[in-house]
């Protein structure tokens, strides 16, 4: 695709399994803790989604399968009824306005505390996190994992399988499967956190068996079609080192792909002359949805148009920002016109709930002397960047953290990302 043709193409309709997508821009997951305690979706939460509901498809934020698998305070769940309900009212408000929405399914695996969740975390191994965990008390130190048992990895799959299916049930079109960010399914790929020596662990073909597993139990669940995987390769987020990344991803690609014909694979950290996003484009047979690294300080004046040109002219299908959509409801109007963005905002705002810097943002006034909220739409973009996924890029909670660097593999220094708490 040439960068004309890519260009066109980011606001044209498209297919993806039985759904239409209005245009190529999809909303990133983004964790912004505004769920009530018990992880159930608040009214407030229906009104930010239904006001970005011209995405050509949004991904609601990483909700848990089970009580275990909580990372941090006031965030979602799809494990109860209460859930069920909350969710069904958001995806009502996002149909009434004529969006679409999938829904990722998260468990977090050692990134988790019993100050948030009331269990002990668990994880392939007994490795801990190496690093605090916010809680409502604040940080905490991270605890050392229960290891699973086979037992418990069973009882998982079927827990990933029964949360996609109360997704639907709540009006979702489909979900996508976190097997990135350090969390449980990545915490299974990587050899550092996973130590084990039975078939889940050791060589790269046990290493990936979990996260098949679960993909494929969500896939006879709900059906292939609905049923979306995200992954992050060689981030380093969360304390992970994968060790050999290039051969996981070697097998990992073409068994997700044998499992059926999935929604899509979505990468964080994509990076189009990477020769690893190739590969992988090379090997996925589906659509291919890419997130662009952005700028950690601020989101770029063009809102990421650029950066999401280039991808489409590397190969991926779709493009997923997280920022840009965070701070500007009305982005794909905004795009498409070439208008100013609203810059983010005081990223603790993110995080405290409550309407400020989550609802507020304005939408865009092409009379105005700004066309935005008169703040400047900078872009900062000298500083180190970050996947624009709406997650932090060492603790996917949404609260900040050290300055521990997160690596993606990428054929350039540039990728190398400063942990930036509002990515």
């Amino acid at each position: 695709m040439t960068n004309t043709a890519a260009e066109a193409a980011l606001f044209q309709p498209t297919r993806l399994g039985p759904l239409t997508l209005p245009n190529r821009l999809v909303m990133a997951p983004l964790t912004r803790n505004r769920a009530a305690a018990d992880g159930t979706p608040l009214p407030l939460m229906a009104t930010y989604y239904a006001q970005r509901a011209t995405a050509g498809l949004i991904i609601a934020e990483a909700s848990r399968p089970n009580a275990v698998g909580q990372t941090y305070a006031n965030t979602a769940g799809l494990h109860t009824s209460a859930h069920v309900e909350g969710w069904r009212r958001v995806t009502d408000a996002v149909r009434a306005e004529g969006g679409r929405m999938f829904v990722q399914l998260q468990h977090g695996g050692r990134v988790g505390h019993p100050d948030n969740s009331g269990r002990a975390p668990l994880a392939p191994s007994p490795v801990p996190l190496p690093d605090t965990i916010h809680t409502a008390t604040g940080h905490q130190p991270a605890l050392t994992p229960r290891e699973l048992t086979t037992d418990d990895i069973r009882s998982t799959v079927a827990d990933f399988a029964a949360a996609a299916r109360k997704a639907i049930e709540a009006g979702f079109e489909g979900v996508e499967v976190h097997g990135a960010n350090g969390y449980l399914l990545h915490q299974f790929l990587a050899r550092n956190t996973n130590l084990r020596t039975d078939e889940y662990g050791g060589s790269v073909a046990h290493r990936i068996r979990f996260v098949v597993e679960v993909v494929r139990a969500v896939a006879e669940a709900i059906g292939p079609e609905r049923v979306g995987v995200r992954l992050s390769p060689g981030l380093t987020v969360n304390g992970i080192d994968e060790g050999d990344t290039d051969a996981i991803y070697a097998a990992l690609v073409p068994a997700l792909a044998e499992v059926g014909d999935l929604a899509y694979l979505h990468l964080v950290y994509a990076d189009p002359d990477a020769p690893l996003f190739r590969r992988i484009r090379a090997d996925w047979p589906g659509t291919l949805i890419a997130n662009p690294v952005l700028p950690a300080a601020q989101i770029p004046a063009d809102g990421g148009r650029s950066a999401a040109e280039r991808l489409l002219a590397a190969g991926a299908d779709l493009i997923s920002l997280g920022r840009p959509f965070l701070a500007n409801p009305d982005l794909v109007a905004r795009l498409r016109a070439g208008a100013p963005v609203n810059p983010v905002r005081d990223k603790g705002l993110m995080y405290v709930g409550g309407e400020q810097g989550y609802t507020d943002y304005p939408t865009w006034n092409p009379a105005g002397p700004t066309g935005n909220s008169g703040h400047p739409a900078t872009a900062d973009s000298g500083h180190p960047t970050t996947a624009d996924s709406g997650y932090p890029a060492t603790v996917d909670s949404g609260y900040p953290t050290s300055s521990r660097r997160a690596r993606p593999i990428s054929s350039t220094p540039s990728a190398t990302a400063l942990v930036d708490p509002a990515a």
